[in-house]
């Protein structure tokens, strides 16, 4: 459950979806056996869902990583894909 911004060093409580910006990220978390046990594993995704406040939403983003995501400034983000 959200409860507040994504960003560490900001303290604003998730109150409403227009404010701000929601993030969706989707990682797989292993495989598991079908229900119909036809022998094929599928992969089972887990969904997290991150927000950024209306203050920090224009000046950063988030960036998924090994672990997880991070936030970086937006600039940073923008010069390491490129």
């Amino acid at each position: 459950m959200l409860s507040k911004c994504a960003n560490p060093k900001c303290s604003a409580n998730f109150l409403y979806l227009h404010e701000g910006r929601l993030f969706r990220s989707e990682s797989a978390v292993g495989s598991t056996i079908s229900a119909y046990d036809t022998g094929m594993k599928k992969s089972s995704r887990r969904i997290e869902f991150f927000w950024l406040c209306a203050n920090c939403a224009p000046k950063m983003t988030l960036i998924r990583n090994g672990e997880g995501v991070t936030v970086q400034p937006m600039a940073q983000a923008r010069a390491a894909s490129l």
